[in-house]
């Protein structure tokens, strides 16, 4: 999508090695069961967009485990529910609120702490109180 490369340039202009891959998909028989599922991939193509990105690493699966990630922390997400918004407003603020517990307050098992400190843009683990605070 051309909305991407443009969103990256505005966020980082050139100071970041962004790449893009591009998957091509069989054609499939649509079973009630497969219903939602991609067809097999039959090709993938990775371009460089901007800087020097390295094109074996390339790869969907970091922004795809984020999807899922928001899906299951905000059902509002999640296909074929009622739990949707209403309103943009309110959409906004459930996102905020995702990302602001995802990044200061939920801490990752991976890392041991969470993000924000990771980023060294805190030194304490906040509480939800916190985010209260702020809203």
């Amino acid at each position: 999508m051309k909305s991407y490369k443009e969103a990256v340039e505005i966020g980082f202009g050139n100071d970041v090695d962004y790449g893009q891959i591009v998957k091509t998909y069989a054609l499939s028989d649509v079973s009630p069961q497969g219903k939602y599922s991609p067809g097999d991939v039959i090709g993938v193509t990775k371009t460089c967009l901007v800087g020097k990105p390295a094109l074996g690493q390339i790869s969907t699966s970091h922004v795809e485990r984020q999807n899922l990630t928001m899906r299951m922390h905000c059902r509002r997400l999640t296909r074929l529910t009622n739990a949707f918004s209403k309103k943009l407003e309110s959409f906004k603020a459930a996102m905020a609120l995702h990302f602001a517990y995802y990044n200061f307050v939920k801490i990752h098992s991976s890392i041991r702490m969470t993000p924000a400190m990771a980023a060294k843009i805190t030194d304490r683990l906040w509480e939800v109180s916190d985010l209260v605070k702020l809203a």
